[in-house]
């Protein structure tokens, strides 16, 4: 049974035929995997060149120690053979002690999950600074704003496709203003959902550009109607649909293709013929365009132009399940409901147990289970570890909550973002995920 359990060996100590887990968020290290066997030298060195002191290894998994006298090679400190002494003269490492292994474990899970949230909000950073350098030359230099949405899109799908199994995570509050951090989460959400439906690399290419691109068009509005609001005149809501028309103009100048353009033209147009500005039905609309107007509708719902108005990620997906189903596709709305479970990140909810906690991660592959931080008391909140449901079936989710219908010390503690945010991140492996105890 001990076998099983993880435990810290110097990086000095490694060989081949070691089963490893490297801490390290999925843009921290060169290797396909984060978990894996060590099956040369070269992957030794690379493991010491990361900076690590330890790393968590797997006894179980592993392969055993060479007996003394059966011929195999001892391994040097370097990495290298060392000739006349069988492996087994090596020092064997020892095991902590189960307190000092939990206390191990759980220092280097949140420096991991710290190191992996870093990693998102400063692509999130990257992106929208990218944005905002489209925006700046979309008028003047729209070749140049073309090479800079391309240089962002072009990344985020590399880094999609070669992920495998993804996960949304919720970034922290102030990721941004709004111009720039709206078309992102478009950009970032629409790539995930058109993963989910299967789309070609080609295909979420084009769905990516035209997500970051939609609002372009809102450059060439006066500044009043840039955001639609519920009191408009009849002209001022004239206006305001115009900035498609405006974007598809821009969006020539820069040279888009045209499948981005008729996406683009489409992010306000639904299935039943309700939207703008041509009322095109189901069958007239491209998937990337009813990609674009579900996530456009989802993202101004948790984030609109008046906080006070926000409606949480697990309202915001009941509102358009209960109130707005027939305005978008249906294949499309049941992909985005899979992929986002029925408490999207950033859903306060109250767990079984009755402890109160925020969804910080969705796995896109098993939505049911949501990774959280729960309310506890007795454990700093920067110290807060990030509970995987997957792990503990026994505390699934109760209800969702308003942030104002949390105790004060809980709304504190979870600190519920007013504008929500996301991006991806490499899934967790569920074999390899230690569970806080």
């Amino acid at each position: 049974m001990e076998e099983s359990l993880p435990q810290f060996i110097d990086i000095n100590l490694l060989r081949k035929g070691m089963f490893v887990q490297l801490d390290l968020g999925w843009m921290d290290h060169p290797f396909p995997k984060g978990s894996f066997k060590i099956s040369s030298n070269d992957q030794i060195q690379t493991i010491r060149s990361l900076g690590l002191a330890q790393v968590r290894y797997f006894p179980g998994k592993s392969d055993p120690i060479p007996a003394e006298g059966d011929g195999a090679s001892a391994t040097a400190a370097d990495g290298t053979a060392e000739p006349g002494g069988p492996e087994a003269a090596q020092p064997v490492p020892q095991a902590l002690s189960p307190e000092a292994v939990q206390r191990k474990l759980r220092a280097e899970q949140l420096g991991a999950q710290q190191r992996s949230l870093m990693a998102c909000e400063r692509r999130f950073g990257e992106a929208t600074r990218q944005y905002r350098k489209v925006v700046e030359h979309a008028i003047a230099s729209p070749e140049k704003a073309r090479e800079h949405s391309m240089t962002l899109i072009n990344g985020c799908v590399s880094e999609l496709i070669a992920d495998g199994e993804s996960a949304i995570r919720l970034l922290s509050e102030g990721m941004g203003d709004r111009n720039a951090m709206h078309p992102v989460n478009v950009m970032v959400v629409s790539l995930l959902l058109g993963k989910a439906l299967g789309l070609s690399a080609q295909e979420l290419t084009d769905l990516g550009q035209a997500a970051l691109l939609h609002d372009l068009g809102k450059l060439q509005l006066p500044d009043r109607v840039r955001l639609v609001d519920e009191h408009f005149t009849a002209a001022e809501y004239k206006l305001y649909q115009d900035h498609v028309t405006q974007g598809i103009t821009i969006g020539k100048r820069m040279g888009l293709s045209p499948s981005v353009l008729v996406a683009m033209a489409q992010h306000h147009e639904l299935v039943d013929g309700s939207g703008f500005p041509l009322h095109l039905k189901e069958e007239r609309l491209g998937t990337a365009g009813k990609i674009l107007a579900l996530i456009n509708r989802y993202d101004n719902l948790c984030n609109p132009p008046k906080a006070t108005l926000a409606l949480t990620p697990h309202e915001a997906l009941s509102v358009i399940f209960a109130q707005m189903k027939s305005r978008f596709d249906a294949v499309v709305l049941g992909a985005f409901i899979r992929m986002m479970g029925v408490y999207p990140p950033g859903s306060v909810v109250q767990l079984v147990n009755d402890r109160f906690a925020i969804v910080v991660s969705v796995n896109s592959a098993r939505p049911l289970r949501p990774r959280v931080i729960v309310h506890d008391p007795s454990v700093p909140k920067n110290e807060a570890l990030i509970l995987d449901l997957e792990h503990h079936p026994q505390l699934g989710i109760r209800r969702s909550l308003k942030p104002t219908q949390l105790p004060k010390a809980a709304l504190d503690y979870l600190s519920p973002r007013q504008r929500v945010c996301y991006f991806f991140e490499r899934a967790i492996d569920p074999e390899m995920a230690g569970a806080p105890t």
